[in-house]
């Protein structure tokens, strides 16, 4: 009897439990169907190593890499930028994909978040895919530089799940394959091919672009406007017209070629060397948009951004650089405004040699302004309006003998300052006038905005 009590409250018991369960599924009905998050980091949770040393990489590509004038690098900024920030953004808590944001780019490979992933992985995979595609053209050594990182890396980042791995890298290079395909129908696919088309006829007309001291017949990349921007936006904002073309001196036009010349002839040594910091001469560095990209890293590793703010980083910028050089272009290439250079020498002194030399293509709008405007609103929604940093990008050159300068750091407060001074050294280096700068300023901000106005992160 005894033995039977026992197992009579045993059962009883088992009973009890069995209906606590069956209470608790009632309460719950899809309790036994809800999804178990598996245990990964999430991408928030990896520190932004991964992501500067592909932005370096990038930039070393741009540097080193034949072909890559500033709107060819501009394009590879951005979709190297974009592919980090996609291939990691499912595995963000509150950042969303730019798939159905972006001209023609509907759907992107997604993640299967019932699975773990290592996201350092994912965004090394896809960074490897993206570059070797982009600089397609680059030396073998540089490939094998870009193998070298990427395999560095997975050393690195690689977890004792096998399984875990490699879902990771094949995620990565499925996100940068597709991304690489859209790229090449946005018109700038192998661009670094045809820099200066031979079919291009310079218009002729009071006012038109000349080639200037370097004697380079055909413009740079006189199509690039009609390249497809990342955004829509961004390939309707206004073009206002450049001021009237004039040679009479009581006129705005004359006077803001003039004051180009008279401030040439009166350079103060801080002024020569915002001129020479800010050129980012092609044969020399990494371009003006690589200087911008160049600021994103600096932003980032003052900041100690975590891995997903280091790819929005990167991807805004990218996008936004890409996006101001086929913008700024199209400003050119509508009205092919003469340089100082050329208005100078016809009107005031027939021989004026700017303190930097005129690059080849039109003067209206100014490239620096534009493209340093547009990363500058870009940093300051993300990072604050008011940043200290340090711009060292150029630290360790050697000096400009030639303009008697060092290549000193400098040291800025905020973003805009630095787009300001960007777009203040062309003026001083005797390449832009002041409506250059002025509107290519105002271009830029509203292109950054454009950019801003995205939707990165989650409806709450």
């Amino acid at each position: 009897m005894k033995h039977n009590s026992k197992f009579t409250l045993k059962r009883a018991t088992l009973t009890l439990v069995g209906l606590s369960l069956l209470s608790l599924q009632a309460c719950h009905p899809n309790l036994s169907e809800e999804p178990v998050s598996p245990k990964t980091k999430t991408a928030d949770q990896f520190s932004s190593e991964v992501a500067v040393k592909w932005a370096d990489m990038s930039l070393y590509l741009v540097r080193n890499s034949a072909g890559f004038t500033p709107p060819v690098a501009a394009r590879a900024l951005g979709y190297s930028g974009l592919t980090m920030y996609e291939a990691i953004v499912n595995g963000t808590t509150d950042h969303q994909s730019l798939a159905g944001q972006l001209q023609g780019l509907s759907s992107l490979p997604k993640a299967n978040i019932s699975q773990p992933y290592n996201w350092a992985l994912s965004a090394n995979a896809a960074e490897a895919v993206v570059l070797k595609t982009m600089f397609a053209n680059t030396s073998a050594a540089n490939k094998a530089k870009i193998d070298s990182l990427e395999n560095q890396l997975l050393l690195q980042y690689k977890e004792s799940d096998q399984a875990v791995n490699e879902r990771s890298i094949a995620y990565g290079r499925s996100v940068a394959e597709a991304i690489v395909e859209w790229s090449k129908s946005d018109g700038g696919h192998e661009g670094y091919n045809r820099n200066f088309p031979s079919d291009y006829k310079n218009p002729v007309f009071a006012g038109s672009w000349q080639p200037t001291e370097n004697g380079q017949q055909i413009p740079l990349q006189p199509y690039w406007g009609k390249n497809r921007t990342f955004l829509s936006a961004n390939s309707t904002i206004d073009l206002p017209a450049p001021l009237q073309v004039s040679t009479e001196p009581a006129s705005s036009y004359y006077k803001q070629y003039a004051e180009v010349y008279t401030k040439n002839k009166s350079l103060t040594q801080e002024e020569k060397e915002i001129s020479v910091w800010w050129a980012d001469d092609p044969s020399e560095t990494f371009t003006p948009p690589g200087h911008s990209y160049n600021l994103a890293k600096i932003v980032v590793n003052t900041s100690k951004a975590n891995l997903t703010t280091a790819a929005e980083t990167f991807a805004r910028v990218g996008i936004t650089v890409a996006d101001a050089f086929i913008l700024c272009w199209k400003c050119k290439y509508t009205f092919n405004n003469e340089r100082p250079f050329t208005f100078v020498r016809r009107t005031i002194d027939p021989n004026w040699v700017p303190f930097w030399p005129a690059p080849p293509f039109p003067g209206y709008t100014s490239g620096h302004a534009t493209q340093s405007a547009a990363t500058a609103i870009v940093l300051g929604s993300l990072y604050g309006d008011k940043f200290t940093f340090t711009d060292d990008t150029h630290v360790g050159r050697i000096r400009d003998t030639k303009r008697n300068v060092d290549f000193k750091a400098r040291s800025f407060t905020s973003f805009w300052a630095t787009a300001e001074e960007s777009a203040l050294s062309r003026f001083l280096g005797g390449i832009h006038t002041r409506q250059d700068n002025e509107i290519g300023l105002l271009e830029g901000r509203k292109l950054g905005e454009n950019i801003n106005a995205l939707r990165w992160k989650k409806a709450i």
